[in-house]
């Protein structure tokens, strides 16, 4: 169950903002580590809270972790990227950081382009029986379409 209730575009854009000002770069506090997306920004509920932490399922990105990873330690490293599914997990095996950064940019983009079309059909009259446009997010991971 979701208790934060912020609101997701906005933190979706902050989150946008923090990236491309540099914010995952190496941190004065901790400059022997790299920093995790999502985690080490302030779009996290639990930034630099060291105490009793909130649990992530009631966090708002829970909402684009796929089912099979909402019992992850840290479910929001399992946001499916892209079409074929590329997570922070994966790309933390795998990419460097200009690639992470990238692609969390393009997902960034996207899912606010999303909400921001879903938001504009929601005003512009849209409802269950004639929904918004709708773009391509990876919300879930979709299969095969043979």
């Amino acid at each position: 169950m979701q208790n934060d209730e912020r609101d997701l575009l906005e933190v979706l854009k902050f989150e946008l903002n923090f990236l491309e000002k540099g914010g995952y770069r190496r941190s004065p506090r901790e400059p022997w580590r790299a920093q995790l997306i999502f985690e080490d920004s302030p779009t996290c509920m639990n930034y630099d809270r060291k105490v009793d932490p909130a649990p992530c399922r009631e966090c708002l990105l829970m909402q684009f972790v796929p089912p099979q990873s909402s019992k992850e330690r840290i479910p929001c490293r399992h946001i499916p990227l892209d079409e074929i599914g590329e997570t922070l997990d994966t790309l933390y095996r795998s990419g460097d950081q200009i690639e992470i950064e990238r692609e969390t940019k393009k997902w960034l983009l996207a899912t606010i382009r999303q909400l921001e079309l879903e938001r504009a059909g929601m005003k512009n009259g849209a409802s269950a029986d004639r929904p918004a446009p709708e773009t391509s997010v990876f919300r879930t991971p979709s299969g095969p379409t043979d």
